[in-house]
């Protein structure tokens, strides 16, 4: 049976998540189907990953043979768009192992662009803290600030300690409202990090900005 954990400095009530997600087919509303894949994005990861590697069906959520690593330092955005508007109930999120795990994840909606140079200047609109384990964790977000997302960025800012920051499996449950109306939007987002854009980096080796 799924088991609630509430964080005191989650700085909200409604910032609740819960692991061992029931085994078989999968919540009804799981919104993988209605998921851009092609356009996932995702900013400082270790080549060859791209963002639908963490993009996974539910009988997958659980493999460790495909993931992400942060690159540059221990920070990753990841950006999920949704073939239309969705009323997001809560992200699933499988990360680590041990201190690779990140130490928060805020996130945003319905962001057209987004880098690690403005990202840390952007307030979030719910952010949880993020538990160790290898689990899947559920994070609930607030239903009023999510009814009608087109597309969500995850921010992580930092692991638990380690250099690197390794996501294994990113999902959301919700309910699909609608497909999205009018031509796509086409944003450039760096292909390899940007030294300069990580603060973390670029004190360490300030001759290296550029």
């Amino acid at each position: 049976m799924p088991h609630t954990h509430d964080h005191g400095n989650c700085n909200d009530e409604h910032h609740d998540h819960h692991h061992d997600i029931p085994e078989g087919t999968g919540p009804r509303d799981n919104l993988y189907s209605h998921i851009d894949r092609d356009n996932v994005i995702v900013l400082n990861a270790q080549a060859p990953a791209n963002g639908p590697e963490v993009i996974k069906p539910w009988d997958q959520r659980l493999d460790e043979e495909k993931y992400i690593e942060s690159d540059a330092d221990d920070q990753i955005i990841i950006r999920v768009p949704f073939t239309g508007a969705v009323k997001l109930r809560a992200i699933l999120v499988k990360s680590g192992p041990g201190d690779q795990t990140p130490a928060k994840m805020s996130i945003f909606n319905n962001l057209e662009h987004v880098d690690f140079s403005n990202i840390t200047d952007m307030k979030s609109v719910q952010e949880f803290d993020v538990a160790q384990g290898r689990d899947i964790g559920e994070y609930h977000v607030m239903p009023a600030k999510f009814s009608s997302v087109t597309s969500v960025t995850l921010f992580f800012p930092e692991s638990q300690g380690a250099d690197t920051t390794r996501i294994y499996y990113v999902g959301f449950l919700g309910t699909f409202s609608g497909e999205r109306k009018g031509q796509p939007i086409i944003t450039v987002y760096e292909s390899r990090p940007n030294i300069a854009d990580h603060p973390k980096i670029t004190e360490a080796l300030p001759n290296m900005q550029g």
